[in-house]
């Protein structure tokens, strides 16, 4: 499931990550496939507890082992594998290759340290040779980047004297700080209200342009997937069901989970009618049931035997676009009709 462009930035190949617990193991990830290009920007979809953010900490060396384990699979970061990296390895990537901005800006700022300090440490970690006038420079001149208001004052506030907006425009630009190759946003906006969701997200774009970085965002809003990404990759239950340049799955799903998420957005044009919902609860990860795991909730498949004995692989639907489902003609025609425009 390549994108078009040569070798990735990052290659995920047959990703497998489980939960090891007293009495049951729960299988979050199961052989997952995906790439990055340079400079792109790729959406990762899904409902809570689809295994979007198991699989960025995998990616990111932060799963907390045990309970954690990385059963199977390969992390390539340009080329190399980061899940037989040494941790000493793995810092050095983390803050200069790789920025993170993570969902609660105020659980990952430390709150007796001021901003300014915190986004220094980062810089000076992975450049000891410049000065602490250098660095304080560089602080201040990121957060006009992102557009905090007076900066020279506000990198010698407190956390608690951001507001959640201001923050997590802090946790970007100490994401960026050092120029990074590769930016993970994982549910950057969930904590923030409807219209400052707007405000940090076209900051994210903008660092993600000035710096050309490739960008992975991790979300359940599909409205902003379709506006800001490239390419998309849609997860249920620890799997990728559908994955494809963004403009052809939203258009054509191929998926019924896919156009079932699609179906229950919100759409000015059908006031009046109730929204579109799933019906049914996920799987249980730790019995997980034969077959396609969608089955239960399928509008297509879910009296089938086929359904419930064969595991669908993706194949591709289109170049660029591939699905998971063994009625992907059925599918197709149920998502022409049930899909808002």
């Amino acid at each position: 499931m390549e994108a078009d462009g040569g070798a990735a930035l990052v290659d995920v190949e047959d990703l497998a990550v489980r939960f090891v617990q007293r009495h049951r193991v729960i299988h979050a990830v199961n052989s997952v496939s995906f790439t990055v290009q340079a400079g792109e920007m790729v959406g990762v979809v899904g409902e809570s507890g689809s295994g979007k953010t198991v699989t960025m900490m995998a990616l990111l060396g932060l799963l907390p082992t045990p309970p954690a384990e990385v059963a199977a699979g390969r992390v390539r970061f340009r080329g190399e594998d980061l899940l037989t990296a040494e941790p000493q390895r793995l810092r050095r990537l983390q803050g200069k290759e790789i920025g993170v901005v993570f969902q609660d800006p105020m659980t990952s700022l430390n709150p007796v340290i001021r901003v300014g300090e915190q986004i220094r440490e980062v810089i000076w970690n992975h450049d000891r040779n410049g000065s602490k006038a250098d660095h304080q420079r560089r602080t201040i001149d990121l957060f006009t980047r992102v557009g905090v208001p007076d900066a020279e004052r506000r990198v010698r506030q407190y956390p608690h004297e951001f507001s959640g907006g201001m923050r997590q425009r802090a946790m970007i630009a100490m994401a960026i700080a050092n120029e990074p190759a590769l930016l993970i946003a994982d549910e950057p906006t969930t904590a923030l209200d409807v219209t400052i969701q707007a405000q940090v997200i076209d900051v994210l774009v903008e660092a993600k342009r000035s710096t050309g970085a490739a960008a992975v965002l991790v979300t359940h809003d599909l409205g902003l997937v379709g506006e800001v990404t490239d390419r998309v990759y849609v997860m249920y239950a620890g799997s990728i069901v559908e994955s494809g340049h963004t403009s052809d799955v939203f258009r054509q799903p191929s998926h019924p989970y896919t156009f079932g998420l699609l179906a229950s957005r919100p759409s000015l044009t059908r006031t009046g009618q109730a929204l579109h919902a799933i019906p049914g609860q996920p799987p249980t990860l730790s019995q997980p049931p034969t077959g396609c795991m969608f089955r239960d909730r399928c509008p297509v498949g879910h009296d089938r035997t086929k359904c419930a004995t064969d595991t669908p692989q993706l194949i591709e639907v289109q170049p660029g676009h591939h699905a998971a489902c063994h009625f992907i003609e059925e599918a197709a025609e149920l998502a022409a009709t049930e899909v808002p425009a």
